[in-house]
């Protein structure tokens, strides 16, 4: 099956007063949707707008693993555990929030922010949280989220390139930049296909794209 999403069906929230956009792909906040819960492990996939100076204060999370992927400017990091940092487009950055940490992600640079923040369900909840940053991945080299049971695929297509999509029960896609094909679908930036017990399907993007791929084994 698969199920096509298109980016302005997504929640828009935020507060643009303060230089926040957000736009959610699933049951978010005040969007309560019982048929949006999740999708294999995904709970969330928003796409967040932050202007010069705009941020999210501190605030808790737990029993939850969240992923950002930054599209254009600078995100800057602190947490309760201890760590700071700044992520930057191709950088992956994974907070596992266990049993519980507090956060504070800014804009504190001079151009917009955009990044796509990714939350997961975890296998077992609890524990110590933990906090790191990969910087510049490569296109192809799979990012796992153990405590998830996923793996996170990022790909920077050329124009006319073909890719296999995971072979697994489910398959998220999320398309950053350019298109990508699926079957008979065409997915444009902010779109994403939600694939579960599907085989050998393959993607082509018509020109360049990038495109971030969680691959499943199940629905945590």
């Amino acid at each position: 099956m698969i199920d096509v999403r298109r980016s302005g069906d997504r929640y828009r929230g935020g507060e643009t007063a303060a230089g926040i956009e957000s736009f959610h792909a699933f049951s978010f906040g005040p969007h309560y949707d019982p048929d949006n819960l999740r999708f294999g492990a995904v709970l969330a996939c928003n796409e967040e707008r932050l202007a010069p100076g705009a941020g999210f204060d501190e605030h808790p999370h737990s029993h939850t693993e969240i992923v950002t992927w930054v599209v254009e400017g600078e995100l800057t990091h602190r947490d309760s555990a201890g760590h700071a940092s700044r992520v930057r487009p191709g950088d992956v950055q994974h907070l596992s929030a266990a049993g519980g940490v507090r956060h504070v992600e800014r804009n504190d640079g001079a151009t917009p922010l955009v990044f796509v923040q990714m939350w997961l369900a975890p296998l077992t909840p609890g524990g110590d949280p933990s906090y790191e940053v990969v910087h510049g991945i490569a296109d192809s080299t799979p990012y796992a989220v153990p405590g998830a049971g996923a793996l996170l695929h990022v790909r920077r297509l050329a124009a006319g390139e073909r890719l296999g999509l995971p072979n697994a029960p489910f398959v998220y896609v999320h398309v950053v930049h350019g298109e990508l094909t699926v079957a008979d679908d065409r997915l444009g930036p902010g779109d994403s296909a939600r694939i579960s017990d599907e085989t050998d399907l393959e993607g082509v993007a018509p020109g360049t794209a990038e495109v971030l791929i969680w691959e499943m084994t199940n629905a945590a």
